[in-house]
C-alpha cells in the first residue's frame, strides 16, 4: 500500500520525526540505512538488508575515506616489493 506523501520538519538538532502515518510497522530502535542523492534523502530498514551489512559499510565508508585522501595527495608512491614488505607489517 502506497502512504499520501506527509511533510516533516528538520529540528535544531537536526532531527527529524517519521510521521505517524508512516511510522507504522518500525518500532523503537529499529536501524535505518539512510542514502543521500543530491536533494533526496532514502530511508530503508537495516534488517531488511543482508546480515553482514554493517560491514559491508564499514567497508564502504574505508574505502571512500581512503579516495578522499589520495585526492587529495596524501598517498604515498612506492615500488611493489616495498608495498609487500609494509603489507607484511601488518
Amino acid at each position: 500500500m502506497t502512504e499520501e506523501p506527509q511533510v516533516t520538519t528538520i529540528s535544531e538538532k537536526g532531527q527529524v520525526v517519521i510521521p505517524t502515518e508512516m511510522r507504522e510497522g518500525f518500532a523503537e530502535g529499529d536501524k535505518l540505512l539512510l542514502i543521500k542523492e543530491k536533494d533526496n534523502i532514502i530511508m530503508k530498514r537495516t534488517n531488511k538488508l543482508n546480515k553482514n551489512f554493517e560491514d559491508d559499510l564499514k567497508f564502504a565508508k574505508r574505502t571512500a575515506d581512503s579516495w578522499k585522501k589520495y585526492e587529495k595527495g596524501e598517498f604515498k608512491e612506492m615500488e611493489f616489493d616495498d608495498f609487500i614488505s609494509e603489507m607484511k607489517k601488518w
